[in-house]
This record gives structure tokens, sequence and C-alpha cells, in this order.
């Protein structure tokens, strides 16, 4: 091959990989650049298996849903999606402990100060009752209750948001329908050789299996842990996380719903990991991530099984990983999106979300030559951020904990943490503040379920607090608490919601 002129425009984008990272991708970039003229091309195997129990998710993914046009209703329904308004925690920070980590806020800010400084100034009274008291989402999934949030700020049903739980084997299929409608071109094969440019090191054309070459002029790594291109092609590296986050397996396993579905996931924590619980319009998800450090294969399906609800309706599904992430999530023309760039255990059900922001910041960088340098750069940063602040959230759930009975636990509980995660713990437990991300996917609402939800209590809280008389604020406490009742009891069932909206029950 000649060399790349690195002048040229970039009108090719071949995604190699297909599952939910290759089809978001393909509607993005279908969706937002196809209208320029861009030419997209995704290459997959029906003969190579995709991960598919992704099955949770964050708010984030309806944004990225409206934004490329997806109607709700059709893509609930061809999913068999339910609602989701938050994650419940048990055992995380004691055995027996229960919290719900919402999609919106506790309380409501007053005098510019954060509420939960007035609940932890009187925590410790009866009548002032548990901070989740004060979220109507939380609410609202103790009692299977869900309606839309307005979109009236001056209401308390503005003070959430909700995200999907769907499932992961429909929702690729679901986004290839919707692609290929945009103008994506399909091409089943696999790749067996990959060319490389000997003066840029850019790749110039891929070789499938039956002969056809296919030139590009940004190729998309959608392969999975496997790497095909950023890794197995170009080398890149792998930082290894697994020195905080040591969880290396996770065993799946559907079964049988055991009743109607509630609008939140459950993340059960256990002697060396967790399991996920993630209730779908037609039966639950369910899996077990830990570590084979301190658990054998056989003791973790064995935990799995015991745990579920329903009538298995397929054999355990064993899966094996290194968290963390590529040393360049971009790299030459080579971007990784999804398993290929990274992986974060799903316990705060960011997978999806990582997929959705690197497809975004490639949306936002996308090259118009083939010198890339700078948009390389600018992305690897901001990905290299939205990893590491993951990364944190997660480790503060196990080492933000009073559990000593397990090896798992007791290593979990005295490591040593990132500087960046110890420095916004040693505040919080100092004052109760949490320093604010400008950039960063989880906000102080997020951390303050988890600190408080684990039983991290601080020491103090905001001075401010002091100035207003303790009968005004107890009083103000009482009428909150009283008004999140009563709003989370006119909500409307969330069965119910699914049945009218969301296409459940419907025959196809």
């Amino acid at each position: 091959m000649s060399g790349i002129d690195s002048e040229g425009t970039v009108n090719r984008v071949v995604i190699v990989g297909g599952g939910t990272a290759g089809w978001m991708t393909a509607a993005g970039l279908a969706s937002m650049l196809g209208p320029t003229g861009l030419d997209i091309t995704l290459i997959e195997s029906e003969a190579i298996g995709v991960v598919g129990v992704g099955e949770a998710t964050l708010p984030h993914l309806k944004q990225f849903n409206d934004t490329i046009g997806v109607n709700e209703a059709e893509f609930m329904a061809a999913t068999s999606a339910t609602f989701k308004l938050g994650i419940e925690f048990v055992n995380w920070g004691r055995k027996g402990d229960s919290y719900i980590h919402p999609f919106g806020e506790f309380g409501l800010p007053n005098e510019g100060v954060a509420f939960h400084h007035y609940w932890r100034k009187f925590a410790d009274r009866p009548d002032v009752g548990p901070l989740d008291e004060y979220s109507l989402p939380v609410i609202a999934c103790r009692n299977g209750k869900f309606q839309p949030p307005s979109e009236d700020p001056r209401s308390v049903f503005s003070t959430y948001r909700y995200a999907y739980q769907f499932d992961a084997l429909q929702y690729g299929p679901f986004m290839r329908s919707l692609s290929e409608k945009r103008g994506v071109k399909r091409i089943e094969g696999k790749v067996t050789d990959v060319a490389l440019d000997a003066e840029s090191g850019h790749i110039t054309s891929l070789t499938l299996d039956d002969g056809q070459e296919i030139e590009g002029d940004l190729f998309v790594d959608c392969t999975g842990f496997f790497g095909l291109l950023i890794e197995k092609t170009l080398q890149t590296g792998y930082d290894d996380w697994s020195e905080w986050l040591p969880a290396d397996r996770a065993v799946a396993m559907p079964c049988e719903s055991a009743g109607p579905p509630v609008p939140y996931t459950r993340a059960t924590a256990h002697e060396a990991g967790w399991s996920w619980r993630i209730p779908l319009q037609h039966r639950t998800g369910n899996g077990h991530v830990y570590s084979s450090q301190f658990l054998d294969d056989d003791a973790a399906a064995e935990t799995l099984i015991a745990g579920l609800d329903g009538k298995p309706l397929a054999d355990p599904r064993f899966l094996r990983f290194v968290t963390g992430k590529r040393k360049k999530l971009w790299n030459r023309n080579v971007v990784a999106i999804g398993l290929s760039g990274g992986f974060l255990e799903p316990l705060e059900s960011t997978s999806i979300y990582l997929i959705q922001e690197g497809i975004t910041k490639l949306l936002e960088l996308f090259p118009r030559s083939h010198d890339n340098a700078v948009e390389e750069r600018e992305y690897n940063h901001w990905m290299d951020l939205q990893f590491e602040r993951v990364r944190d959230f997660l480790l503060l759930h196990y080492n933000a904990t009073e559990r000593d009975d397990s090896d798992f636990w007791n290593h979990m509980r005295t490591m040593n943490v990132p500087d960046s995660l110890r420095e916004r713990l040693s505040l919080f437990d100092a004052h109760g503040h949490v320093s604010a991300y400008e950039h960063g996917l989880f906000l102080v609402p997020s951390w303050i379920a988890v600190l408080i939800g684990q039983r991290a209590m601080p020491g103090g809280y905001d001075a401010r607090v002091d100035r207003i008389p303790d009968e005004q604020v107890l009083q103000h406490l009482a009428g909150l608490k009283g008004h999140m009742a009563k709003a989370a009891g006119s909500m409307g069932d969330h069965t119910g919601f699914l049945t009218s909206h969301a296409g459940m029950g419907r025959t196809v």
C-alpha cells in the first residue's frame, strides 16, 4: 500500500464487531453524520457470539436514544424492557443492610446547602428517619411505583430521572434494524488479515474470510475482550486495575420471573463478590461477579443458583475479564468502543454508559482528515477521566464497608485506594462534603447514597446549617418527608405503566 494522504478526507468508517457496542456506534454515526454523506460499514460474524449480559443501564441511555430518534415504546417492546429508578444494594455495609442508590436527589437544597447536611445534624433522632425517606425515587422503588419525571422544576416529580433494564440479546438486533434503515451496510464475515500503511502505521484495509477486502479511513474496534484491531494489530497495551478491583470472573444465568418486575436492579454482596438481579418483562437476568483469588467457579455458580427467584432458563455461563482499560482508546485511526476499550465490572451499570460516552465523544471530535493527532489526544484524555472516575466510585462500594467476615472483604476494606478516592473520602469524613466533579459520571447525590447507605457517616456537617433554628429545620424535615411519601403514593403502578406504554403482555 502507498502512504496515506494525511490531508485526505475521512469518508469511510468501518466498524468491526456487532453486539451492543457495534450497533450503538453504527446507529449513532448514521443518525448524526449519515446525512453528511459518511459511508458506514459494519462487519460481524454470526459465528462469533456476543457477551450479552449488560442488561441494566443508567439514565444517560434515554438521552442517547432521544438524540438519535429512538421511539421509546417501540424500543421497550422490542427489548422486553422495564423502567429503572435506581439500584438496591444488599449486604454491602453490613450483612442484612439494604439501601437504594436512586437516580435523583435527596430532599431539596436550602440556602445553598445540600440537603444531607440538614439531615446529618439530626440523623440520630428517631422521628427524622433514614435518608431514604427523603428521596422520591427510593420510595417509588420500594413500592413498585413509576411515572415519568415532570419537566416543571417546581415539582417534586422533577427530582429524578430513569433508565432501562432490557434484554441485551434483543437490543443489538433492534439497533441493527435502526442502523440499516439509516444507511449502514452490514457485511457478514470474519477478519483474517489487517493491512497497515508502511509510513503512518494506520490501518488501510481488512481482508475477510471470503476474500473480500474492505477499505476504510477510520476503524472502530467493537470486537469485545479480543481487541482485534486495537490490541492484536496495534498492540496498544492495557492498564490492569485488578489491584483495586480484583473481581475477574462472572457467571450469568436467566430465570423465570417470580412476580411483577420492580423498577430497580439489585446488587447483593456475597463472600467474595456480588450478584445482580435485573427484572425484565419476560424473565429475570441474574449473575455473580467474583474474584477467583478468593472463590472457585463451582462455588460461585452454587451461590448464584441458590439465590435465583425462579426456575432457571439456561445453564450457567462463565465469563473471564481483567478490570482496566487500554492505554489508548484511540490509537492512530482505530477507536476502541465497548469491551475492546476496557471493562469495569457492572456494579453500577456503567458498561453501556462508557460505550455511549465513547460514541458521543467520537461524534464531537470526528476527524476531518487522516491527521487526527489532536482529536486522538483529546479523546484519550476524556475517556481516561471517565474510566478513572467510574473506577473510584466502584471501589468506594468495596472499601466503605464494615464487613470483616471473609478474606475478600478484609482485603477490600483495608486496601490502599487511589489518591483521588482517598482525598474525597477524607473530605466527606470531616465535613460531609463531596467535591463535585466538573466532568464525570456520578454526581454528589450518588456518592451520598453509597457513603451513607454503607454507614460511612460523616463526622460533621456544613456549618451554615446552624444559622437556622433547630425547630425550623426539624419542621422542614418532617414536612418534606410527608410530601415525598404522599407524592410516591400518588404514582402509578410500574407494571401498569409497562402494560400501557412499553408493550408488556402484548402478543407478537
